[in-house]
């Protein structure tokens, strides 16, 4: 049986949650055909138009699914046999486009690079022929934050659709859709906007829009999700409860505002990156983003064992890594409700481990 216990959890997604949105989770879940169910819906697109920046006509669509599914249904609506796809391959969720590309007979170039967060665009000059550049803005399984202000622009320069996964960065870095020149952007439910997850949302740009493919599918189809979104519904029955606690929750980043935001993940990342600075870990990454620390070990221990003691003596939970990385590097995340509190837990826990005194 699956242990059902409180534990304290430092994981890129989910992340520890809000109390406002763990009570709204535990409300008995309403109807949602309905005019009050659809100005929630309009509330939450009026919202993330505002926190990304948007350009006037740009909609959202709201997918009950998990990233990846965004990730999927964005190369399957706006991508074509017609299209040659830049696809930035640093790790993991890299791969992951590579592959939705393949399933999909989408025309690919797996660029695959390493120790660099592309501030210097060069080593992209020999694919100025492709007609789309797919990133994962944060690529969550190494710990690299590239610099979107340089991919946007050579996006932009080489009149190219840009994609971009924003999830393991979304209202914890900086992010600006006109700024950075994005067509079409993937965001999710449970990363920094601290929600369950099952919510996938796009941000479409008018000339994302325009470029849809006809509808060849059904569950996915971005066409039936634009018509029912204007009134503030969606073609099939969405995730009604995450759907109210995203209302909630965007409600509040609007109002204490997005820079708020920005810095109090910045601010916990510092305060923990600063604080196990003599114990023998390292930071994995050099351009690490405020929403998460990756750590190799400097001892003979390995990342595994450390993920499972702290999880077995302390009851903490924080992230392994896999494939190759498995042995060499462990993640900490510093999304959702984090405090310098909270975080004391894990720095402490850390320092009795390795028997020192902080």
């Amino acid at each position: 049986m699956y242990r059902l216990v409180n534990n304290y959890i430092f994981t890129p997604g989910p992340v520890k949650m809000f109390e406002e949105t763990l009570k709204i989770g535990a409300m008995q879940t309403p109807y949602f055909r309905n005019d009050a169910f659809s100005k929630i819906t309009l509330e939450c697109e009026e919202n993330i138009l505002k926190i990304t920046n948007a350009a006037c006509g740009s909609r959202v669509l709201f997918l009950t699914a998990s990233g990846t599914a965004g990730m999927e249904a964005v190369v399957q609506n706006l991508l074509d046999g017609n299209d040659k796809a830049l696809v930035i391959n640093g790790g993991t969720f890299g791969q992951r486009f590579v592959d939705i590309c393949k399933i999909h007979a989408i025309d690919a170039i797996d660029c695959k690079i390493k120790d660099t967060n592309l501030t210097n665009t060069s080593t992209l000059e020999t694919h100025k022929n492709a007609t789309a550049l797919l990133i994962n803005a944060h690529e969550t399984s190494i710990g690299t934050l590239y610099d979107l202000d340089a991919v946007g622009a050579f996006a932009k320069e080489n009149n190219m659709f840009h994609i971009v996964d924003a999830i393991s960065m979304f209202i914890t870095d900086r992010l600006d859709m006109q700024k950075h020149h994005i067509d079409a952007l993937i965001i999710s439910s449970h990363k920094g906007l601290a929600l369950p997850p099952g919510l996938s949302m796009v941000v479409l740009s008018p000339r994302a829009i325009e470029k849809i493919n006809p509808m060849h599918q059904l569950y996915f189809d971005f066409n039936s999700y634009l018509k029912d979104g204007a009134r503030g519904q969606t073609p099939f029955t969405p995730a009604i409860t995450i759907i109210l606690q995203l209302h909630q929750r965007l409600e509040q980043i609007v109002n204490d505002s997005i820079e708020s935001e920005i810095n109090k993940a910045k601010e916990i990342a510092t305060y923990f990156r600063e604080a196990i600075r003599d114990l023998p870990l390292k930071p994995y990454s050099f351009h690490m983003p405020n929403a998460m620390t990756i750590l190799t070990p400097t001892d003979e221990k390995l990342a595994s064992l450390i993920v499972k003691d702290l999880d077995e003596k302390y009851n903490i939970i924080v992230a392994p890594n896999g494939g190759a990385l498995h042995d060499k590097v462990f993640r900490v995340a510093h999304m959702g409700a984090m405090t310098k509190e909270y975080t004391d837990i894990l720095i402490d826990a850390l320092f009795d481990y390795y028997g020192r005194r902080r």
